[in-house]
């Protein structure tokens, strides 16, 4: 039996092995593979340990920012250790930090949003295509929310919900000049006006692309498309964004979602469209104010002023910019064996009127294995694909496969690896930016089955961290994770230069300090209990191991707000304030305040304590609340 066949083989029985994906996913992969994928498959090699060991007290090299998926988080990791350093809590109530539960969250979140979220791509910002540490962007799919949050303090400062479209999944940033602009993929079809005229009408149903401001978090633009956007990526100009688009029949069933031999990648003149706006050329739908553009391909007689569609197979997932030049991007067809490698400039081209044919944008289309759903890259001229059906990565030049797409008998894969299993997102260090360096390689595989302990029917996912700065792949890291991380993305330590302590003039807590000046309070110094009428405002300072109001009284019904400063200077001395019975736990830590709001409905004696291990007398760190009846 050749190499070849061995490795249709391989993959067959490793296709029919994924039996929950086989009745969906396997009348559409197209059969067989090219010269190009004559590589057998390998166990995952691991590196030698002492090679990525970080000893007890060093620091790693990397951070590494892995969305929390249901959880609704964000999660800090070191890398190569792996380590979780911090849960950075978004779209969720935290019971450790408060979040959710204070007033400053409280203002982030909007009173009335769900305290649930589902993360899936972090996406931190740039200037000029490199990692500025200022802020990391999260999207809820869930909830069709977009999150930023500040890489000083890690935690998020702004939340908004995106009007006209439900489910942001793609999630990616302008890297050039600067992160200006936020790009947001709408995934679900809903009629435009979705105020229930056009329940049974699926003709009425499309999405749109939305583009925010990155510094304010307001919506400066949508674009109604054709289908439903999944993954984005933009260039390293500032002109373009693109954006898989699968459900090109626009089918409200699996069998007509997946028909189509082929869908689209869809490029977006980002220009061309705030032009338009600039100039009045644009509708609003329903009570939104959003300027909206109609960059359907019906809305436009001949070539469409606002975007490119370019027939991709099959189902397009990731779309993924090659680094450090940005000149091609690649499209993953889950639904076939290849992906599609577009040059930026061919795409610059057609827009300008150099081109005709929208698949003339295409340079390569190199078949790769059973179920390719991301790219990523190193800074050698490779890129790396994940393969959700194969449970691999598969490493291949993007040169040899333009040329064997010219054809050039040339075998341009380099590498197999196997993963455990059924990966997901793929995503190598530093391979978002102009950076890119070639030293390891995160691959997030959605089941775990045999590999761990069992823990009951829900089952943990697996995190692998991979070496690539040789020819041949090798495991580093093999752990589980808390589901369901989407995406991971690795920036350079040196790149985020996040606080230890919190500046008193810090804008998080701003409006509390606002309402401290109107009572006539110091926050720095001052314990005080303001009452107004069945509002009471309960001032108090913390400094280990006191706090400096350790009882006030109020009545029941009151509406009372307690405001807590830690005066405390070194970094590490944490306060919590925790209210016995009432669900209240937030933190304050060194040089912050933070406040929650709630109504004394319990008469009686109520205990409050420091929640943070703080001090030899912690336990004693405590006061309480008297409510007469």
């Amino acid at each position: 039996m050749s190499d070849n066949e061995n490795i249709k083989d391989l993959s067959r029985r490793k296709f029919l092995r994924n039996s929950a994906v086989t009745g969906v996913a396997g009348a559409g992969l197209a059969g067989g593979f090219g010269a190009g994928t004559m590589m057998s498959s390998r166990p995952a090699e691991a590196a030698q340990n002492n090679e990525h060991h970080v000893e007890p007290g060093e620091l790693d090299e990397y951070y590494g920012f892995w969305s929390g998926g249901h959880s609704g988080e964000v999660r800090i990791l070191g890398v190569p250790s792996m380590r979780e350093l911090l849960r950075i809590p978004v779209f969720n109530v935290d019971s450790a930090t408060g979040w959710g539960i204070t007033n400053e969250s409280k203002r982030v979140l909007g009173e009335n949003a769900p305290l649930n979220g589902d993360t899936h791509h972090p996406k931190v910002s740039y200037t000029d295509a490199s990692y500025d540490g200022r802020y990391c962007f999260i999207n809820d799919k869930l909830n069709t929310r977009v999150a930023r949050i500040r890489l000083d303090i890690m935690r998020a400062d702004k939340i908004i919900t995106i009007p006209n479209v439900q489910s942001i999944h793609g999630l990616t940033l302008q890297r050039v000049p600067s992160t200006e602009r936020v790009f947001a993929a709408g995934e679900m079809i809903v009629p435009l006006n979705n105020n229930g005229d056009y329940l049974d009408d699926p003709s009425q149903y499309w999405t749109m692309m939305s583009c925010l401001d990155a510094e304010t978090m307001e919506i400066k633009w949508q674009a109604i498309v054709d289908g439903n956007l999944d993954n984005c990526d933009t260039d390293y100009t500032g002109r373009f964004v693109a954006a898989s688009c699968y459900n090109s029949s626009r089918g409200m069933t699996l069998p007509e979602m997946m028909g189509p031999e082929r869908d689209w990648t869809v490029f977006f003149d980002v220009p061309a469209i705030e032009a338009a706006v600039a100039a009045g050329d644009y509708t609003t739908i329903g009570d939104s104010q959003v300027p909206v553009v109609d960059a359907r391909e019906q809305a436009h007689e001949g070539r469409n002023t606002f975007a490119l569609y370019v027939p991709t197979p099959r189902s397009p997932h990731g779309v993924n910019t090659m680094p450090p030049e940005g000149k091609y991007c690649v499209v993953s067809g889950k639904l076939s064996p290849t992906c599609t490698v577009i040059e930026w400039s061919r795409v610059g081209e057609w827009f300008d009127g150099g081109l005709d044919d929208p698949r003339d944008t295409v340079v390569a289309e190199p078949e790769v294995g059973l179920g390719p759903l991301h790219t990523t890259y190193d800074n050698r001229g490779n890129a790396y694909t994940s393969l959700f059906l194969d449970s691999q990565v598969v490493k291949w030049n993007v040169e040899d496969a333009i040329r064997s797409y010219n054809g050039e008998e040339v075998n341009y894969i380099r590498d197999r690896i196997d993963v455990h299993y059924n990966i997901g997102h793929i995503k190598a260090s530093l391979a978002c930016s102009r950076d890119v360096d070639g030293k390891y390689l995160t691959a997030l595989c959605k089941f775990s089955k045999d590999r761990f302990l069992p823990v009951g029917p829900m089952h943990a996912e697996n995190d692998q961290l991979i070496d690539i700065t040789g020819e041949q792949m090798k495991l580093v890291h093999d752990g589980p994770t808390y589901a369901e991380p989407h995406d991971a993305l690795m920036i350079r330590a040196d790149q985020l230069n996040p606080s230890q302590i919190y500046t008193r003039d810090d804008p998080y807590f701003a409006e509390t300090v606002a309402m401290a000046e109107a009572d006539g309070v110091t926050l720095e110094t001052d314990n005080k209990v303001i009452r107004d009428g069945n509002k009471v405002r309960v001032y108090m300072t913390s400094v280990a191991p006191n706090f400096g109001t350790t009882e006030f009284r109020v009545k029941r019904g009151d509406e009372v707000t307690i405001v807590v400063t830690n005066m405390d200077t070194i970094e590490d001395v944490s306060h919590g304030f925790a209210l016995v019975n009432h669900g209240i736990n937030f933190e304050i830590h060194p040089q912050q305040t933070s406040s929650v709001t709630f109504v004394a409905d319990k008469p009686g004696v109520h205990w409050y304590y420091c929640s943070w291990f703080c001090h030899a007398l912690h336990m004693e760190m405590s006061g309480r609340m008297l409510v007469e009846a």
